[in-house]
């Protein structure tokens, strides 16, 4: 019998290897994993083959997840479109002394069910009934609508310009063990590398420790393979008073090519921190380049973009 469920939960204990390097909590790339696999997990079964991530948006980080803690990673399949599987995510964590779950983090992922040779494939239609379910779906279209304007601002920017801010390159070789199912690096994996270099530019320019906070907008144009050479570029565009807003660029080539081809690219808001793990203020960031102030500027139209939407979310990117 074909699995038809279009929830799935998966449970397990935060080790401590995904606490963050330097101390605090599990580090906002290991949730993005757990958030990926959970979400391919409900897309498989629902489209009965192979999915890939084509987006994940407004993901909040709202509390930390210590190591030993019970992890629950709740997927729901909340829309569909042809070919795509709109699925809620929401992660939760309990001491397993006492047992009670506080939800840590949530998001909507967006996968494509596709066909042996990659290409899009339709899926079984979800109608919802309940009215839950039909709230939930309501929801994820007007999320699309909101992705598409963000989508179009991304589009009239060059993030290659020359520019004075913070940044931060990471290159490296894609291994085995960052693969999937597919035989593709998976989608959490190159988010996880992709808050890692947020991280690297943040703590650049901050000068000290800070956390992920927010991730948005972040989307996928081509697989990853074993082998290839992977870059990750990371650029400071904005800062509000404790926050950093940088743009993080993914490309991959082979190494005998020459010209890295486009793979993700995100923003990420991270939040400075000081010796006692509190939010604190941040050095200002004063663009001066003409690149510069309309990175600032790309980064205030995000803001807005998302505000118009959500602006509890709004504020929790700018932390007035």
């Amino acid at each position: 019998m074909p699995i038809t469920d279009r929830r799935i939960t998966l449970r397990f204990l935060a080790a401590p290897t995904d606490v963050a390097t330097l101390g605090g909590g599990v580090r906002g790339g290991r949730i993005l994993e757990w958030i990926d696999k959970a979400a391919y997990a409900c897309a498989a079964a629902w489209s009965g083959g192979y999915s890939v991530t084509a987006y994940v948006g407004n993901i909040g980080f709202g509390r930390d997840i210590a190591s030993g803690d019970v992890v629950e990673v709740r997927a729901t399949l909340v829309h569909t479109g042809r070919s795509s599987m709109h699925i809620q995510c929401e992660v939760a964590s309990a001491d397993p002394r006492i047992g009670t779950f506080t939800v840590a983090s949530s998001c909507l992922l967006v996968f494509v069910a596709v066909d042996d040779r990659g290409r899009p494939t339709p899926v079984r239609q979800w109608v919802p009934v309940l009215a839950e379910d039909v709230r939930a779906a309501r929801e994820a279209e007007s999320r699309t609508e909101v992705r598409k304007r963000v989508e179009a601002a991304m589009s009239t920017v060059d993030y290659a310009e020359h520019t004075e801010a913070q940044c931060g390159v990471t290159r490296f070789l894609a291994s085995p063990t960052d693969i999937n199912w597919g035989g593709k690096a998976h989608g959490g994996r190159v988010m996880s590398w992709m808050d890692d270099a947020a991280y690297l530019c943040a703590a650049g320019w901050s000068g000290g420790e800070a956390v992920t906070v927010y991730v948005d907008g972040v989307r996928f144009y081509r697989p990853v393979q074993i082998g290839q050479v992977i870059e990750v570029r990371s650029r400071l565009l904005h800062t509000g008073r404790q926050t950093m807003h940088i743009s993080v660029h993914v490309s991959a080539c082979w190494p005998h090519e020459r010209v890295p081809q486009p793979a993700a690219d995100s923003l990420h808001v991270l939040a400075a921190l000081d010796a006692d793990g509190d939010a604190t203020a941040v050095r200002r960031w004063e663009p001066g380049l003409p690149g510069d102030i309309a990175m600032d500027a790309h980064a205030r139209e995000l803001i807005s973009i998302r505000g118009r939407r959500s602006p509890s979310a709004a504020t929790r990117m700018v932390a007035i």
